[in-house]
């Protein structure tokens, strides 16, 4: 159990349900498509039936958590559809957050967007030698480093979205990470031209390398299959 019985089930709580949660379908140890049960989760998250519900709820809306009226809770499936799915959102949600940063660019900004990628090259480091014990360090400070760039984009919606997508697309990212899937040569590749690109204020360049890095990471199976949806589109 993660912590005990809470004195009453406030936000806190379900907050901390919640982000256990998370954090295990993220790791794998909630699979895709498993069945999750109320009093098992309180078992081992702690919280009552009804904080345990709310967290569940609350993830069904991240999109983590598939729910049914007759059938309950599950954990949402993870099929390389899946991945082509949320990766091409990202990269056009990601793309128009950076458009919309660099078209409000400060300084104030762009010491964010410096901080965040040093501290990304530091972690990845770190997690190349060491990848179960660093992932979530890793993909924490991924997570920060495409935050800053969306940060001055001035839409709190387009934000969320950006989070919302991000944390779903976490568990292929992290599978990938154990199965030693990733090129981090090429990932630092792109990280670095797209960092140099928003301080040279080259927005094509700089769109053009966040969707190379947000692809750098996935299998090349995937991203045959995402090139060949871009190409359909540009087509039509």
């Amino acid at each position: 159990m993660i912590f005990g019985k809470p004195q009453d089930e406030n936000a806190t709580v379900v907050g901390l349900i919640a982000s256990a949660l998370r954090r295990d379908i993220a790791f794998g140890q909630l699979p895709p498509d498993q069945k999750l049960k109320i009093e098992s989760l309180r078992t081992r998250y702690g919280g009552s039936g009804h904080s345990v519900r709310e967290a569940l709820t609350l993830l069904s809306a991240e999109g983590l958590v598939e729910a049914t009226a007759q059938r309950g809770f599950r954990v949402s499936s993870a099929t390389e559809q899946d991945l082509v799915d949320v990766t091409r959102l990202r990269v056009e949600i990601e793309c128009l957050g950076l458009r919309w940063s660099m078209a409000n660019a400060s300084l104030e900004w762009e010491g964010r967007v410096i901080a965040a990628h040093h501290a990304l090259r530091r972690v990845q480091a770190s997690v190349q030698e060491a990848a179960e014990e660093q992932a979530l360090a890793w993909d924490n400070a991924g997570r920060e480093f495409h935050h800053a760039l969306m940060i001055a984009c001035d839409s709190s919606r387009l934000i969320t979205m950006q989070q919302t997508l991000y944390d779903q697309s976490r568990r292929f990212r992290l599978a990938n990470l154990r199965e030693a899937n990733i090129d981090f040569t090429a990932l630092e590749a792109c990280q670095q031209q797209l960092h140099d690109a928003v301080l040279a204020h080259d927005t094509p360049g700089a769109l053009a390398a966040l969707s190379a890095e947000i692809q750098c990471d996935l299998p090349p199976r995937i991203t045959t299959v995402l090139s060949t949806a871009e190409e359909s589109n540009e087509k039509s």
